[in-house]
């Protein structure tokens, strides 16, 4: 390792122990001005009197703070659920708000510095350890060492950062108030961008494109002998960068409603809820084009463009989550099952999710369109547990917490709805295809090895048979470190797309597989 990447590690490791840091320093004072003015009005009568106690005291740690509410507020609430008053019970959590508002420290009062500590000193390293990588090298894919390395073969790294991941995803959707010092570190930012303040969620939107970004560089320097790689890398960081990131906070700025314009449903499963319906048809011109926009990326956009192009175009070129496993992700794409166990599971887990955001909206259009007599309360409880389950839990949690255990693409191969959607499009109708030449196929596994999508690359090589999977998504991978230019991805006529009689070549000679 030369000295310019030791120092890129070093402010890398400094900066993320920065970040693990801070949400924990700083003190946290309450008063009945701050509960009134950042509860709604139906319950500020109820949250003053609840959270009477708490008033005057300071508390040296976000841990005593939020113990003291939840104590308060659930003793309230667990009284009210003993007599059934179901109407008075508080059913919104008012923890974030309230921590965030009731926080103190130099955090809040310098925020620039501790992001110029954390995050700041990450993206530095992370840059100065990328940038110069494989400088002395030849050009062409190093995979060297790979099974040998504790963080990309499940050693005790990668164990590590998997729990850390998990932790972090944990935290940040279902006890973000322990996170208030992080958000108001990126208050600024926000506010310079949006002309709102931060959320837990710009503060995830802002390191998750910083990572992208970050890593992308990596991606240019390990591929950088490869045209593809480096091209479908500067569109996810493009993307994710400008349409995910910063236009959405822009709109919010010109009075406009949050819009991803290349989140497509079902992975954006919250389209069709009433609520969104009401923000578009509510926000004139502007918001019925992005109902009329993400309806025609629905019918059209997915089966034109997957006909043409494959599932690529979307989960390798566009996708924020694909661009996260693409470049994040990469160091651990050689842990994906290849198993035809694993295949199995992949295809019933990943349709199964399908057919549950499929119903849940179709549900939910039919109770929008009846003013919710068909069904009533029970739509939202499908989309609690959704978003729970699917949203969170799985696509968070599991998707990307889990890249150092299963690989990078645990979430695009297992649960996500869009990609099953585009993968059945490119199974049944779509000229993309990854041609073989089973001829050339020395079966040294190299495509298998590092295929993302479990795929068994070689199995389909040695027979000479194409590649028609609705789980490829094109990455391109498997073709760049064939040492014998076996694979090839190609967008070719439809017709004998799919081969049922490969050409068998081995000892027995050349034979048809009848």
């Amino acid at each position: 390792m030369k000295s310019i990447q030791k120092i890129g590690l070093g402010l890398f490791l400094i900066g993320l122990t920065a970040f693990i840091l801070i949400p924990f320093i700083g003190t946290y004072t309450l008063s009945k001005e701050l509960v009134l003015a950042n509860t709604k009005e139906i319950h500020q009568e109820s949250m003053a009197k609840i959270l009477a106690p708490m008033y005057g005291q300071e508390y040296s740690t976000n841990f005593t703070f939020l113990a003291a509410f939840r104590e308060n507020f659930n003793t309230y609430n667990d009284g009210l659920k003993s007599q059934e008053l179901w109407d008075d019970v508080i059913w919104d959590d008012y923890g974030f708000a309230l921590a965030k508002v009731g926080f103190q420290g130099p955090v809040r009062e310098n925020p620039w510095i501790f992001f110029i500590l954390s995050i700041g000193l990450a993206v530095i390293g992370g840059f100065l350890y990328n940038f110069r990588k494989h400088e002395d090298e030849p050009e062409g894919i190093k995979n060297n060492g790979v099974y040998h390395s504790s963080l990309k073969n499940r050693g005790l790294l990668g164990m590590l950062t998997g729990t850390f991941l998990i932790v972090f995803y944990i935290v940040l959707y279902w006890f973000p108030a322990y996170l208030v010092a992080l958000v108001w570190m990126v208050n600024p930012i926000s506010e310079m961008i949006s002309g709102n303040p931060a959320s837990q969620w710009f503060l995830y939107g802002l390191i998750y494109t910083l990572a992208i970004i970050v890593m992308g560089i990596r991606m240019f320097r390990r591929y950088r002998g490869n045209k593809y790689q480096q091209i479908r890398t500067a569109s996810v960081m493009f993307f994710q960068t400008s349409f995910a990131f910063l236009i959405p906070e822009i709109l919010v700025l010109l009075n406009q409603p949050y819009y991803d314009f290349k989140n497509i449903w079902p992975l954006d499963y919250d389209f069709f809820y009433d609520y969104q319906i009401s923000t578009f048809l509510s926000s004139g011109g502007v918001g019925l084009f992005m109902l009329i926009w993400g309806i025609l990326l629905i019918i059209i956009a997915v089966p034109v463009f997957t006909y043409f192009f494959g599932k690529r175009w979307y989960c390798s070129w566009v996708c924020g989550c694909g661009g996260l496993a693409e470049t994040v992700g990469d160091p651990f794409r050689q842990l994906s099952d290849k198993s035809v166990k694993a295949w199995k599971y992949e295809r019933v887990i990943i349709h199964s999710v399908l057919v549950l955001a499929v119903v849940m909206t179709a549900i939910t259009i039919a109770n929008y369109f009846s003013g919710f007599s068909l069904l009533g309360n029970i739509t939202n409880q499908l989309h609690s547990f959704y978003g729970f389950a699917i949203g969170s839990a799985f696509a968070g949690v599991v998707g990307t917490g889990f890249y150092p255990f299963m690989g990078n693409r645990v979430w695009c191969r297992f649960g996500c709805p869009l990609a099953a959607y585009l993968g059945i499009v490119q199974r049944f109708k779509s000229r993309f295809r990854i041609t073989t030449n089973g001829g050339q196929c020395i079966s040294c596994g190299n495509c298998s090895t590092y295929c993302e999508m479990g795929i068994d690359v070689r199995w389909y090589a040695q027979r000479g048979q194409d590649i028609v999977r609705s789980s490829c998504v094109g990455c391109g991978i498997c073709s760049a470190v064939c040492p014998r230019g076996v694979l090839k991805l190609e967008n070719g006529p439809e017709e004998n797309r799919i081969n049922e009689l490969p050409i068998i070549i081995g000892n027995d000679s050349i034979k048809i597989n009848l």
